[in-house]
């Protein structure tokens, strides 16, 4: 049986530089794609709202969030994991080090807030149990599916690569933040390293024949429009 995969969710951008956008002027959300081999169902960057995200996986799949066995998150960022208390019964992975570094910002957060009395100390523990319920992604999840880093936006920002037979997939979170970003050769503005994101983007292009964006849709890669 081939890797199946179908975008849930069209993501956008707050604001989009590339557009002369300087400050937000939209509520951000990330591409939500679902990925299917087997008895195995990974729904990837759950970021709309949970009523939003059950309403938008029925008209897309035709099924319910208790059908997903698998979450997986290209990034810890919050934009990308907004609705993920609605998928309670899958099990929820991200890349190691995302999961080691948004755990230590939150405990660092967590301290200070503490020592300050800060009213969001709770909402900081809560953020923090939220995602030590996230275990270490294992380098596949299927003989078609393959954890595939992609460092530069965050520290353990990672995709997943899909091979069927015919074709290669990258689906790329904010490695790829939108298709203009992808033809210009641009990545986003707030990346943790942009001299890795630059690689990233350009071993993913050298290597994809699909990229399905981290706030936009799919694309075909730039080389196979050559």
């Amino acid at each position: 049986m081939t890797v199946e995969y179908s975008v849930i969710s069209i993501g956008t951008l707050s604001h989009n530089p590339l557009w002369g956008e300087r400050a937000p002027v939209r509520t951000a959300h990330a591409t939500t794609t679902i990925v299917r081999d087997g008895g195995r169902s990974i729904l990837v960057d759950p970021s709309l709202p949970a009523p939003a995200l059950e309403a938008r996986y029925f008209e897309r799949t035709g099924g319910r969030l208790a059908d997903v066995t698998d979450v997986f998150c290209t990034t810890l960022r919050p934009v990308h994991r907004r609705g993920v208390q609605a998928l309670r019964g899958a099990r929820w992975w991200a890349a190691r080090v995302e999961i080691e570094t948004h755990v230590e910002y939150l405990s660092s957060a967590l301290a200070s807030a503490e020592r300050l009395g800060s009213e969001r100390a709770e909402e900081t523990q809560a953020d923090l149990e939220l995602l030590k319920r996230f275990s270490p992604a294992p380098q596949r999840f299927g003989d078609q599916i393959e954890v595939y880093p992609l460092a530069g936006p965050t520290p353990g920002s990672a995709g997943l690569l899909l091979t069927p037979a015919t074709k290669t997939i990258v689906i790329a979170g904010d490695a790829a933040l939108t298709a203009q970003h992808v033809d210009m050769g641009r990545v986003w503005e707030g990346c943790a390293d942009r001299q890795a994101a630059l690689t990233s983007l350009a071993d993913m292009v050298e290597l994809a024949d699909v990229i399905i964006c981290g706030h936009d849709n799919l694309m075909l890669c730039p080389r196979m429009l050559a």
